[in-house]
């Protein structure tokens, strides 16, 4: 059996994976190795059946998230996806509408996993170019209050927001949305999935950033490093009603201290060591922006998702990151001319420079062939090929 990890031709049989010397992996933060002192912390945890609230390394890293976020309880769940599942079934009914930004990851990513087990609709609205929605965007997708039309129950922000590479919400756009929306009867869920990358690069706070939102999921296991699980916290009812939907869905654990262990070590350490994966974004997108045929505007870079153009080049994007990865340098394809690589503390700045490197060399490998074919056929040039 063997099934595709990107939308690319990279397949894998899971009965024959073999790892890849020296592979420079930017396909995501999520392929990040634990560190020796987690590896430690895991072997030697205490542990108890988290199902029936014994575990208390669960507990703790439960109680310290809560804490982090100024709300009164948390709740560890396996995944990020889970844990959004969660919040939207937590906060809805069937048939209600939960305005998303197009292309937020609940949106696209999940399964759509709200309308197959929540039963609710995603009122999906385009951004601008940085992903980032306003309350008028948002005030304008709201159902109205007509017995035929479906209700509009929940609003869901991402932060930071992915498949706009890494945008920050500023803190007072979050705060004005959950005001008004609140207003008028609307829950509002936080996907912050890498909401510690957004607090390095607007130099704030989570529990300030999220202060007005009625949930927050975030991922101990993409840019904070843990090998698995994330989390959600809100309010005491919250967490409790959630919990019941964390078992309705598969995500009940038992000894699961052995992996909570590593997530407080990630939650409590890795935001310290952030600002260094957005450093090396910045330098990332600083470099493919001088490789001909590779189109970026390095200043749109806030945290550390690089997304690129790279049309001009003759490759699509499907093209590239095959190229790229036949040189051990791993990328994904997110549209059919736009690449992402995502920075992580599992790789350095040299590492970055090596992928800019064999991007320079496919590159212009592409676009010698494409003026060698141009040279050869010069009907080519003048457009009178019919």
């Amino acid at each position: 059996m063997t099934y595709t990890v990107a939308k690319g031709n990279q397949l894998v049989d899971p009965d024959h994976v073999s790892p890849v010397e020296n592979a420079v992996d930017l396909r995501s933060d999520t392929v990040t190795r634990p560190s020796d002192e987690m590896r430690r912390a895991m072997a030697s945890a205490a542990v108890g059946d988290d199902v029936y609230g014994e575990d208390p390394t669960v507990n703790l890293l439960q109680k310290r998230a809560a804490e982090i976020f100024g709300k009164e309880a948390s709740l560890f769940v396996p995944t990020g996806c889970m844990g959004n599942l969660i919040a939207i079934k937590t906060w809805t009914h069937h048939g209600n509408e939960v305005i998303c930004e197009e292309r937020s990851h609940v949106n696209l990513y999940e399964l759509a996993s709200m309308a197959a087990i929540a039963g609710c609709m995603p009122r999906a609205v385009r951004g601008g170019d940085d992903g980032i929605l306003s309350w008028n965007q948002i005030h304008a997708a709201i159902r109205p209050k007509i017995y035929y039309d479906s209700q509009t129950a929940l609003v869901c922000l991402e932060n930071t927001s992915n498949m706009a590479g890494g945008t920050v919400y500023p803190t007072q756009r979050v705060h004005e949305i959950c005001e008004n929306a609140h207003a008028l009867g609307l829950k509002v869920h936080l996907d912050g999935a890498r909401v510690f990358n957004a607090a390095v690069a607007i130099n704030d706070n989570v529990a300030h950033m999220t202060e007005k939102c009625d949930s927050v999921m975030f991922c101990l296991s993409k840019g904070l490093g843990a090998p698995v699980g994330s989390m959600i916290v809100g309010s005491r009812e919250f967490i409790e009603r959630a919990r019941v939907y964390r078992k309705l869905f598969g995500g009940g654990m038992r000894q699961v201290g052995v992996i909570a262990a590593a997530g407080l070590i990630a939650l409590e350490k890795s935001p310290s060591r952030l600002h260094e994966d957005h450093e090396n974004a910045w330098h990332l997108a600083g470099g493919i922006a001088k490789i001909p045929g590779l189109k970026i505007d390095p200043s749109s870079v806030r945290s550390n998702i690089v997304i690129f153009d790279c049309k001009a080049t003759g490759l699509n994007a499907v093209e590239l990151c095959d190229a790229l990865h036949a040189r051990a340098i791993w990328a994904q394809d997110t549209a059919l001319y736009s690449v992402r690589m995502v920075t992580h503390w599992n790789v350095d700045r040299a590492g970055m420079n090596r992928a800019l490197a064999e991007l320079r060399t496919v590159a212009e490998k592409k676009q010698a062939t494409v003026r060698k074919v141009l040279q050869d056929n010069p009907s080519f040039r003048t457009g009178s090929v019919k």
